[in-house]
């Protein structure tokens, strides 16, 4: 099994949102090819991320857990990208959440060592895939339960495997998604886990509160984890050794998850472990949203201004003027997420235009980027992508819009999950939009 330094392939310089490499060129050696965005270095259409505000997104949520005494574990579907994951880990992350049996072997081959699967683990070759990785002593991770016959066939499996695979009962609510949705059903997988002590270890509790929408609501069920895990720690269910651990907590809610997990004490050592996943690069729609609801009802978020940003974006040539009032962008679903709200068109760049004087002087920094080259500007709050195909956006313009075929239009987007999982990488640019960093995915 590889150890737990990464070491990531070279670069598929077959794809999209690249420019000319050379061969065997591996992430590292990206940042030396002296790529800018605005000089045309790389093909379009490219995802990037804006270095700058990724790391003020890893230091503004690390800052908030440690206020609520807290730890993080980022869902790390949202970008799966193990270059980002080890961002998230050296900023101080407990470990990484993870949704399925590929996903979990993915990060491990590329060094984390910690991970929480947020999802039962079903089926025999998943099974072998985990078990395989649980021969490494030093990989620590556990998987969600909410089904007694699946139980059963863990603990078959597990049994004679050397190592006790640790569980975390899920909880949920009627009409939601999966987790026990009555005391009767928590009975029945406790008392399961219980018929395998050899192979399995009930380790504390999990929910997503995602799935519900009213904040009373979402109280009441956290709070009944928080029972839940009481309960089962006073009657012996839970595993010796180590730590518990209470887990919830998606991109939406996490700030109402952490005051009510907050200082929680159940007798025993205990991990409070939030798993909000969006954060890093944060979006203009869905997650803006509640961020908004959270830098106005949190005490601690209001003391942290600037809120989290939107770091990623999509850039695009405008590909056709066909007719007036409509500009097509060489940018679709196969490039960016249209399930939460369609590409916002944000920034607005000619290639070749030329830095005003004043700021080639150094008059007015904020207009110009290195190489006397005009900075994006901001795009025309009329300009709005109205539908989209596989390889093409349509954007609404208006009648005397400066706007050329072959200008560059920066988009945010809402879901960055959806948006990720389009690229094999996505780049990481400065202020001055040179590339500094590669990440690749493992979708």
């Amino acid at each position: 099994m590889p150890d737990s330094t990464p070491c990531y392939p070279p670069v598929d310089p077959v794809g999209k949102g690249l420019g000319a490499l050379p061969a065997g060129c591996t992430p590292t050696q990206v940042a030396g090819l002296g790529w800018n965005l605005l000089a045309e270095d790389v093909s379009l259409p490219v995802a990037v991320l804006y270095e700058s505000r990724i790391r003020h997104n890893l230091a503004w949520m690390q800052e908030f857990m440690r206020a609520y005494r807290v730890q993080l574990a980022p869902h790390g579907k949202t970008t799966m990208s193990p270059a980002l994951f080890h961002r998230q880990l050296q900023g101080g992350a407990w470990g990484i959440t993870l949704a399925t049996a590929p996903q979990v072997h993915a990060a491990y081959r590329y060094g984390v060592r910690r991970i929480l699967m947020a999802n039962q683990l079903v089926g025999r070759a998943n099974m072998a895939l985990v078990a395989q990785m649980l021969e490494d002593p030093a990989f620590q991770f556990c998987c969600l339960v909410d089904d007694p016959a699946n139980i059963a066939r863990l603990g078959e499996y597990f049994a004679g495997q050397g190592r006790v695979l640790r569980v975390l009962v899920e909880l949920g609510v009627p009409g939601g998604r999966t987790g026990v949705r009555d005391d009767a059903a928590l009975r029945r997988v406790v008392d399961e886990v219980a018929r395998w002590p050899q192979s399995l270890a009930l380790a504390g509790v999990e929910l997503y509160e995602g799935v519900l929408s009213d904040e009373g609501q979402i109280r009441d069920f956290l709070r009944r984890a928080v029972s839940t895990l009481r309960d089962l720690q006073s009657h012996g269910a839970l595993a010796p050794g180590g730590a518990a651990i209470l887990t919830g907590a998606g991109s939406a809610w996490f700030d109402v998850v952490a005051q009510e997990f907050s200082g929680l004490d159940i007798g025993r050592p205990l991990d409070i472990v939030l798993r909000p996943g969006c954060y890093l690069s944060h979006d203009v729609g869905i997650y803006r949203g509640a961020a908004k609801r959270i830098g106005r009802d949190n005490d601690v978020a209001r003391g942290m201004a600037p809120g989290l940003m939107p770091a990623l974006q999509v850039w695009a040539y405008v590909q056709s003027l066909p007719e007036p009032g409509r500009a097509i962008i060489g940018l679709g679903k196969r490039d960016a997420a249209f399930d939460a709200g369609l590409p916002v068109p944000a920034r607005h760049y000619r290639p070749g235009a030329a830095a005003p004087r004043a700021a080639r002087s150094g008059g007015v920094p904020s207009v110009a980027v290195p190489g006397g080259r005009a900075a994006p500007a901001a795009a025309p709050a009329g300009w709005e992508v109205t539908a989209m195909m596989d390889q093409h956006a349509f954007m609404r313009i208006a009648d005397g819009d400066d706007i050329q075929v072959g200008d560059m239009i920066g988009f945010d987007i809402s879901h960055p999950c959806l948006t990720f999982d389009k690229w094999k990488q996505v780049l990481l640019v400065d202020d001055d939009y040179r590339v500094v960093d590669i990440a690749q995915t493992f979708f």
